[in-house]
Order: C-alpha cells, then sequence, then structure tokens
C-alpha cells in the first residue's frame, strides 16, 4: 500500500515507523527539511520537503498513485486543506486528518466532513483521545497503563509489580491453578527496560512491569492478585482547564456515580471558558503548583489528581506536590518519552502520553478491514490487536495450541459471539471469533498473515 504522511513531528514519524517496518510504500511530507531528513535517515520512508497542502509538493509525493493519506501537521486548516486537494485533484480514496481546535469538532459541524463538503473519511482529535485514556486510568486507578477491547468486555492493565504482590516468583502457568476462575492472563512484561512475552514458565519479579488481559468484571480481584488495591474516585481535582482538562471533567460531570471535581487553571480566560462550559465543577483560577491554591482545592482529601496542562514539567511537578500533600493517586500528562524514566523517582503513579495515544487512534482507523482496534505499547515497542478471524486464516478451525505463533506473540482474549473466553491450549478458533493479541512489533506483519487480514486490510 502506497501511504503519504504529511507532518513529520513525533505522532508522523511514529506513524511512518509502524507503516514501513510493515513493507508499506511511505512518503513524509513536511515544511521543515530537517524533520524530513530525521524520518528518511532513520526510517525506510522517501521524504519530500514542502507544504503539505500544496498541490505540486504532493505531486512529488506520488499522490497521483496514493491509496491513502494521512494529515498530521501542526495546522488543523493544513490538514483540511491537505485532504481537500488529496480528494479533489489526486482522488485519494482514504483520507485521515488530526483536528485539534474544539469548534471543528462540534456535533452540530459533523456534516461538514462529508465527500461533497470536506472530504475527510476520518477525524483523530488528540484532546478527545487524550481526554479518554485519563477516563481509563481513573477506572484502574492502580494501573499504570490501560486499554479497553472487545466492545468494553476486556480490559488491558499495565500493573506494575511491588514487594506486596503474592505473586513474585511463581510461575505463571501456576496461575490458572491457583486462581482457576480469573480470567487475567499476563502477555507482556518489561524487566530493566526491555518488554517481552513472556513463557509460561516465567516468573514475575518485583520492578517488573507486567500487561495483563482479564475482563472488566475481574478487574477488581486482578488487581488484588497483582497486589494492588482499588479505591473508589470520589474527589478528583484537575490541573489544567484547556482542551483536555474541561473534556475530563464533562464526561465526569457525565457520570451516574457523583464525583467531586475541581479545576485549576491559570490562564483567566480559559478557566473562566471552563466554569462557564461546567454545571457541577468548582474552577479555581490560580497556578496548579501553588501549595497554598491546591489546599483550597482540597488536595490532601481528594482521591486523584490529573495534571494536564500543555507544559510536561508543570505536570510532573504539579503530581509530585499533590502526592507529598497527601493525594494517594498523581497522574500526569507527559509529551516527551524522556521524561518517563523520571516518573519512577518521583513517586509519580501513572502517566498518559498524547502522543502514543494519538498513533493508537490513527492504527486503528488505518487496519480498518477485519481488524477492530490496534494499541500501540511502550515506544513503538509492541501492539495488541484486536481482530475477527476471516474463513482464510490459517488460524480458522485450529486449537490454539496448534497455532504456530512467533515467540513475541501471545493471545489475551478470544470471544465467541457475546461470550468472552480465556484462551487455553485446547480452545478452537472459528471464523467470525474475534481475537485480541499481543504482538512485539518485529511480529505484527506474521500476525496479519495468520489473520488474514491484509486481504481486505486496506
Amino acid at each position: 500500500m502506497k501511504v503519504i504522511i504529511c507532518g513529520a513531528g513525533q505522532v508522523g514519524w511514529q506513524i511512518a515507523r509502524h507503516l514501513s517496518g510493515e513493507l508499506n510504500d511511505v512518503t513524509v511530507v513536511d515544511s521543515n527539511p530537517d524533520l524530513v531528513r530525521r524520518a528518511t535517515e532513520t526510517l525506510d520512508v522517501q521524504g519530500i520537503a514542502g507544504f503539505a497542502s500544496y498541490p505540486d509538493v504532493l505531486e512529488r509525493a506520488g499522490a497521483r498513485d496514493a491509496d491513502m493519506i494521512i494529515a498530521a501537521t501542526y495546522s488543523d486548516e493544513v490538514n483540511m486543506v491537505t485532504c481537500q486537494m488529496a480528494h479533489s485533484v489526486f482522488s485519494i480514496q482514504r483520507k485521515i486528518a488530526r483536528l485539534r481546535a474544539k469548534s471543528y469538532l462540534e456535533a452540530i459541524h459533523s456534516d461538514l466532513y462529508r465527500r461533497d463538503h470536506l472530504p475527510i473519511d476520518v477525524v483523530i482529535s488528540p484532546e478527545r483521545e487524550v481526554a479518554a485514556a485519563a477516563m481509563r486510568r481513573l477506572s484502574a486507578p492502580a494501573a499504570f497503563d490501560t486499554e479497553m477491547f472487545m466492545d468494553g468486555k476486556v480490559q488491558l492493565l499495565g500493573i506494575r509489580i511491588g514487594e506486596d504482590c503474592p505473586i513474585v516468583n511463581t510461575p505463571l502457568r501456576q496461575l490458572t491453578d491457583l486462581f482457576s476462575t480469573l480470567s487475567a492472563i499476563v502477555v507482556g512484561v518489561r524487566r530493566e527496560g526491555t518488554l517481552f512475552a513472556p513463557e509460561p514458565d516465567d516468573q514475575l519479579f518485583i520492578a517488573d512491569e507486567c500487561y495483563v488481559f482479564t475482563k472488566v468484571e475481574d478487574v477488581e480481584r486482578t488487581m488484588e492478585v497483582f497486589g494492588k488495591k482499588q479505591k473508589k474516585q470520589d474527589r478528583v481535582v484537575i490541573v489544567g482547564g484547556g482542551n483536555v482538562g474541561l473534556e475530563v471533567a464533562k464526561t465526569l460531570e457525565e457520570r451516574k456515580s457523583r464525583i467531586r471535581a475541581k479545576v485549576i487553571e491559570r490562564d483567566r480566560r480559559c478557566a473562566e471558558r471552563a466554569a462557564e462550559a461546567l454545571e457541577r465543577t468548582i474552577v479555581l483560577n490560580g497556578d496548579g503548583l501553588d501549595s497554598a491554591l491546591l489546599s483550597e482545592a482540597g488536595i490532601d482529601r481528594a482521591d486523584a489528581m490529573l495534571a494536564v496542562t500543555d507544559d510536561d514539567r508543570t505536570n510532573m511537578l504539579a503530581a509530585v506536590r499533590a502526592k507529598a500533600d497527601g493525594c494517594p493517586l498523581a497522574i500526569a500528562l507527559i509529551n516527551d518519552p524522556s521524561m518517563v524514566a523520571l516518573m519512577g523517582p518521583l513517586g509519580i503513579d501513572a502517566y498518559i502520553n498524547p502522543r502514543a495515544t494519538t498513533v493508537s487512534s490513527i492504527l486503528r482507523h488505518i487496519r480498518h478491514g477485519r481488524v477492530r482496534q490496534v494499541y500501540s505499547i511502550g515506544d513503538a515497542e509492541a501492539e495488541v490487536i484486536e481482530a475477527e478471524v476471516l474463513s482464510t486464516s490459517p488460524m480458522a478451525g485450529q486449537k490454539l495450541r496448534d497455532i504456530d505463533f512467533p515467540e513475541g506473540v501471545l493471545v489475551g482474549a478470544v470471544r465467541k459471539g457475546d461470550e468472552v473466553l480465556r484462551p487455553t491450549g485446547s480452545l478452537r478458533i472459528e471464523e467470525k471469533d474475534v481475537v485480541a493479541i499481543f504482538a512485539m512489533s518485529d511480529d505484527v506483519p506474521e500476525v496479519e498473515r495468520l489473520m488474514q487480514v491484509s486481504i481486505d486490510f486496506f
């Protein structure tokens, strides 16, 4: 497949990395020659320096025979015009645009993106995606990472193993015997910075970070088995009242269970806008690093604090201060991956990576055939792919134990009809079953072959 990616920033670069690694013909376009050079020197892609919305630049990028264009520049307007050019001038079939401005995303304007208006097939909103990720963090406060699969029936949990974990030094195969009614499956382990798919005889050690699949109804019990206690989030303090913070506060207001939320926003105009948009949430105008203001917001009585400003350092310092003032759970929005290593030493419980969230969302829409969802783990180290099994798949009709999976691949859950099953060696995979598979990045092409998803991928 031939893909043009407009924008060579972190999101564009990561998408190019994924697609080029899967042997697609990828061309990256950016007005910054240095970003284009970085992409072409580090990835197997072609590069064009120029403005993505210019027809002659798209022509040089090979738009005449491109199958897809992904507009992920820093400008909403450039992304929109790029999709228009791709449709009107070059007849590119699939167009994806990243749009940030809230006005472009209002429901009353949803009709705008029809083919006879602005022909954008998929609109990705980073702010909405990040807000959704923040809500998932609150749903599993003791996990450092989490994502939903199979229409909300299955949850992936990132759990850091502590000294109080009762299953430390226990071979993973024994978990089934010890907890026979538990649906939890460990599909990935990060040890000393290296992520791998564990073998049945592998053990978990203190300081390991593991990725676990479990049914939603088993989340609380799974966390207990791994030595984590879940506490209901009744009081939440949000530092940052911009698009992300406002979206989170609105979602909390819409929940059936009453949650008391307070928002701290430094910019007065932004704070006033948030106060007007929210009904039951208290908005405080001031610095989220101010101890007196945090005390006024009741940080010592809060169950959780979300720091979601547009500055990584502010978010991390606000999280550290919240923890020092007695808040049991602090979650920070972090754009710079190099900052993640400071999380443990600073005592920050969890983080949200907006770039990884946006990349996962774009990948989900790129792999649109029978692939229902894609979630990128870490620095593109692995993916979790949820897909429907086709009749042509080598997996169809076989028991899991007989399927030749690569070493870096594990099945986390299987859905037959409305029933979610724990994957066992004797479970037979049939056509139309839905499987959730953890795969190291190098093994993703083999997973696609096993699923036969490439037939109607694109």
